[in-house]
Formats: structure tokens, C-alpha cells, sequence
């Protein structure tokens, strides 16, 4: 739930400011409750739980390329 309301926070941001930024981070967040999600339903003994922080790893990765992408965009347009 913390991660829903983190992106729900995100969410707002980015309606007022329109900055992809935060519509990355957003979705990052969405997908890391996804991944709570997938957590919760799977038994903790279960050989196969692992493979869910593969999509941990992707939340992440949209994380790194919201900065990336918001670092790029702000050298090519100086304000």
C-alpha cells in the first residue's frame, strides 16, 4: 500500500507539472507494488519466488532511466 500511495503522490506531480519525470516515478512505484503484490500471493517456501524481484529490478531500472532521461533533456534545453 505504501508504494501505491508513493505513486499516487507522484501522480499528482506530475498533473500539475506535466514533467515525465514524475510519470516515471509513478510508474516505478506501480510496479514495485506489483511486485509486494506477487510477494503476498506466493507461499515463502516456494522454489519460484525469487524470479519475482525481477520485477523489483525493473522498477528500478525506470528509476534510473527517469533520471537519466530528465538529466538529458534538461542539458539540451538550458533554462
Amino acid at each position: 500500500m505504501a508504494c501505491l500511495a508513493c505513486a499516487l503522490f507522484f501522480v499528482r506531480f506530475w498533473r500539475e507539472s506535466k514533467d515525465r519525470l514524475f510519470a516515471l516515478f509513478a510508474l516505478s512505484f506501480t510496479v514495485m507494488s506489483l511486485n509486494w503484490f506477487a510477494l503476498g500471493l506466493l507461499p515463502v517456501d516456494d522454489e519460484r519466488r525469487h524470479y519475482v524481484y525481477v520485477i523489483r529490478l525493473v522498477s528500478f531500472l525506470l528509476i534510473l532511466f527517469a533520471i537519466w532521461d530528465k538529466n538529458r533533456t534538461s542539458r539540451q534545453h538550458p533554462s
